[in-house]
């Protein structure tokens, strides 16, 4: 019984940690991934690198986007959200 008693903090631990950080991440990459199989042509996207750009077209893992006068290939997975309205949230990073 005194075993069980001092695993109970640990179990504890790690119960708070699952709750408040692997769940959050989880819902967050889900939603993102959404939002990445969800792209269309048109859509004002901003990168992980932070380059804002507006969708050419769609490849398989890679889209082209406009940015300014550049036109950029870059794969899907560096979308890190569409780019917000003005007047409303930015979209999940």
């Amino acid at each position: 019984m005194g075993t069980l008693a001092g695993l109970m903090p640990l179990v504890l631990i790690m119960v708070i940690f699952y709750v408040l950080i692997i769940l959050p991440e989880r819902k967050r990459r889900k939603k993102l991934q959404e939002l990445i199989n969800n792209l269309k042509v048109g859509d004002k996207v901003v990168t992980s690198g932070g380059i804002y750009g507006t969708i050419l077209s769609l490849r398989d893992d890679r889209l082209i986007i406009k940015s300014d006068q550049a036109k950029l290939e870059i794969s899907r997975n560096a979308v890190a959200g569409l780019q917000a309205e003005a007047g409303s949230e930015a979209s999940p990073r």
